[in-house]
């Protein structure tokens, strides 16, 4: 299943109802469940970011649930694909 890293950063909405991020965190991964999106890891950040996430899913589903979380405004998104050693030997061997 294709991994995607996605950096995130608070709105001025969000940043002002950030007491609530923990429970707006749980709330995406059961939406994404449902998307047949597998959130593997989350974690809080300082600095340019704040807050990484690490999913697995098709990218359609991956782009439809990351669009269902970014409609609400509390955060924006930037996403890139992941790849595994192994996924990135099979491509390099292809060169």
């Amino acid at each position: 299943m294709p991994t995607f890293i996605t950096l995130l950063n608070f709105t001025d909405q969000g940043i002002k109802a950030v007491k609530d991020s923990p429970d707006r965190l749980q709330a995406f991964k059961a939406a994404a469940e449902k998307m047949d999106v597998k959130v593997k890891d989350v974690y809080y950040t300082v600095g340019s970011y704040d807050m990484v996430t690490v999913v697995e899913g098709t990218g359609e589903a991956v782009t439809a649930a990351l669009l269902k979380v970014g409609s609400q405004g509390n955060v924006r998104t930037q996403t890139m694909r992941g790849f595994s050693v192994d996924e990135m030997k099979k491509i390099i061997a292809t060169i």
